[in-house]
């Protein structure tokens, strides 16, 4: 099983707006995959029901926010799918550790809504 970790930066003076990192095994997850995108702001992401929350029905989540990658880079995105009690992370194409690569992570469902709900509480309601 993968573990993932939720930081934030918190914009100006540091960068231009507020986004959300993921870090999968230690490993940031968005820059491995496109080094010019950057996450989506942690309200939008890390709200309850949002696109980071498993259902039995696959979805589509889009991680980054469009209009801060790079020129003639697209976006970041992830196939999320709930199955029992793990959360699978699929359709993904990067460099893991070994630079071997990874196109599936499993999250166990209680560490997964944790680090999600903590990162909510944290950083995306409203100050």
């Amino acid at each position: 099983m993968s573990t993932l970790l939720i930081s934030v930066c918190s914009g100006p003076p540091i960068c231009s707006a507020v986004h959300t990192y993921l870090f999968v095994d230690g490993l940031d997850f968005i820059a491995r995959s496109n080094s010019g995108a950057v996450g989506g702001h942690p309200r939008r992401l890390l709200r309850p029901g949002g696109p980071l929350y498993p259902t039995e029905q696959a979805r589509i989540a889009q991680v980054t926010e469009q209009g801060e990658a790079s020129s003639g880079s697209s976006g970041v995105e992830v196939r999320v799918k709930l199955r029992g009690q793990t959360v699978l992370w699929n359709d993904l194409m990067y460099p893991g550790a070994g630079d071997r690569v990874v196109e599936e992570v499993r999250f166990d469902l209680s560490q997964y809504l944790a680090e999600i709900e903590r990162g909510y509480r944290c950083w995306g309601r409203e100050r």
